[in-house]
C-alpha cells in the first residue's frame, strides 16, 4: 500500500471539452506551490495524486488548503490489488488503530468489470469487519467512522477523513485583472474572491504622501502578501496620487471631493491595466456602505473607463465581508489605524447621487489629462511573493 494524497475537483468536473486545460493548469499551480517539498502530482479521470514522503503530508494538506480549483483533499492509500480478499485484509488493518464504535462502508466502482457491485463491495467489506473486530455497528446515517473505497481500472483507493477545498477555478484559467487595493477590509476580501473565480491579480494602490504614512503603504504590502497565498506572486503599482489629490481639494466643490477623485483612480487603474494585459478592473465596493457606493455613484464613477469593472462584494453586507476577512486572514491588518487616500480628506456632505453633467464640468476646473499622467509617470512596482517577509514590514508600523 502506499500513502498518498488524493485531490478531487467539483466544479471542475463540469468544464467538459476545456477539462483538461483547467487540469492542467491546476497541476502546474500545485507543484508551483509544492516545489521544495520533493513531490510528484499525477492525475487522471476525476483525480488528481501527490505523492511524497510521509513527514511532507502535514505541509502538503495545508498548503493544498489555499489552492482554488479543489473540491477535497484526502489523505489515503492505494494499492494495485483488485482481490476482494485483499481488500477486506487491507480495510482492517487500516482501521485496527482507529477508537470508534459505529462505521459505514461507501464504495464507488469506477471500473465496471469488477465482479461485484458497489453495494456488494460495502456489504461484503463491512460484513468482515464486524466479524474480526468486536463491540462494532453498522449506522448508515451518522456512522463514527466512515471507510470510502474507489475500486478503479488498476488500483483501489482507500480513505476515510476528507479535507474541504476551496472550490473555485484554477488560478489563471481565467485571465488577469487589476485590484484597486486599499488599507481597507473590503478589497483584500474583493481579491480573494477574484482569484477563486480564476482571476490572476495585479494589484493597484494610490498613496498621497505627506498626507499618507509609509506605514499605510507597508499596510498596503502586507495584505497583498496574504493574497500571495492564493493567487501566487503579484505585482503591486503604487502610484503617487499627492498632486492630483491636492488639485481636487483646492478647485472642486466639496460635495464632489470623492466621485472626482474615484474617477481619476479609475482613469489611471485603466490605463494601468491595459499596459498588463489585464481584462477588468477588481474593487471591494458593496452597494450603498458609504456616498461612493450608492447605485448613481457607481454609474457616474464608472462612465470614465470602457474596461469591465467587477465587483465581487456588491451584494454583500459588512459583517459578512468582516467574517470572510477573518477566514482568509486579513482583517487584523487591514484594521490598523494608518489611512488610505481614500479616507484622508471626506467631507461631510459627500454627494449621494452624483450627476455625470456636474463631475464632467468640475473636471474641466484641473487640467486632469495632464496630472494624470504625471501620476503614472511616478510608478514603482513592487513584486510580492512569499520571499517578502511581513517581518521586514512590521518593524515600521
Amino acid at each position: 500500500m502506499q500513502k498518498i494524497v488524493i485531490i478531487k475537483y467539483g466544479e471542475l468536473s463540469t468544464k467538459k471539452d476545456n477539462l483538461n486545460f483547467f487540469l492542467q493548469t491546476l497541476k502546474q499551480n500545485i507543484q508551483e506551490l509544492l516545489k521544495d517539498l520533493e513531490v510528484t502530482v499525477t492525475n487522471d479521470f476525476g483525480r488528481m495524486f501527490v505523492e511524497s514522503k510521509e513527514e511532507n503530508f502535514l505541509k502538503i494538506t495545508e498548503r493544498l488548503q489555499k489552492v482554488f480549483g479543489i473540491h477535497e483533499i484526502i489523505v489515503g492509500y492505494r494499492d494495485s490489488s483488485l482481490d476482494l480478499n485483499d481488500i477486506c485484509n487491507q480495510v482492517l488493518s487500516l482501521i485496527s488503530d482507529k477508537d470508534f464504535s459505529t462505521f459505514k462502508v461507501e464504495t464507488k466502482r469506477s471500473n465496471k468489470k469488477f465482479p461485484l457491485t458497489s453495494v456488494e463491495v460495502s456489504k461484503k467489506v463491512g460484513s468482515f469487519i464486524l466479524k474480526n473486530k468486536a463491540g462494532l455497528k453498522v449506522d448508515v446515517k451518522n456512522p463514527e467512522l466512515l471507510v470510502n473505497l474507489e475500486i478503479r481500472k488498476t488500483e483501489v483507493l482507500y480513505y476515510g477523513e476528507r479535507i474541504k477545498g476551496l472550490g473555485g477555478y484554477p488560478v489563471g484559467t481565467l485571465g488577469k485583472g487589476l485590484l484597486m487595493l486599499s488599507g481597507g477590509i473590503d478589497s483584500p476580501v474583493a481579491g480573494f474572491m477574484a482569484i477563486k473565480r480564476g482571476i490572476k491579480l495585479e494589484a493597484i494602490y494610490f498613496e498621497s504622501p505627506p498626507h499618507t504614512s509609509i506605514q499605510a503603504k507597508n499596510k498596503v504590502k502586507m495584505l497583498a502578501e496574504k493574497l500571495v497565498d492564493y493567487n501566487g506572486a503579484l505585482k503591486l503599482h503604487v502610484i503617487n496620487f499627492t498632486k492630483i489629490q491636492e488639485e481636487i481639494l483646492k478647485n472642486i466643490p466639496h460635495e464632489y471631493l470623492i466621485t472626482i477623485m474615484r474617477r481619476m483612480m479609475y482613469r489611471i487603474s485603466a490605463i494601468i491595466a491595459s499596459r498588463r494585459n489585464c481584462h477588468i478592473l477588481v474593487n471591494g465596493e458593496s452597494i450603498g456602505q458609504v456616498a461612493s457606493q450608492t447605485l448613481t455613484s457607481m454609474k457616474c464613477i464608472n462612465e470614465v473607463v470602457k474596461i469591465p469593472v467587477i465587483r465581487p462584494l456588491a451584494c454583500f453586507d459588512k459583517l459578512e465581508i468582516i467574517a470572510l476577512a477573518k477566514k482568509i486572514d486579513t482583517y487584523e491588518t487591514s484594521i490598523l489605524p494608518y489611512e488610505d487616500c481614500c479616507t484622508i480628506f471626506v467631507p461631510d456632505h459627500p454627494v449621494i447621487n452624483p450627476s455625470i453633467q456636474k463631475a464632467q464640468e468640475y473636471e474641466k476646473l484641473i487640467p486632469y489629462e495632464e496630472l494624470i499622467y504625471e501620476a503614472i509617470k511616478t510608478e514603482e512596482v513592487i513584486n510580492i511573493d512569499k520571499l517578502s517577509s511581513i517581518e521586514k514590514y512590521r518593524d515600521i508600523l
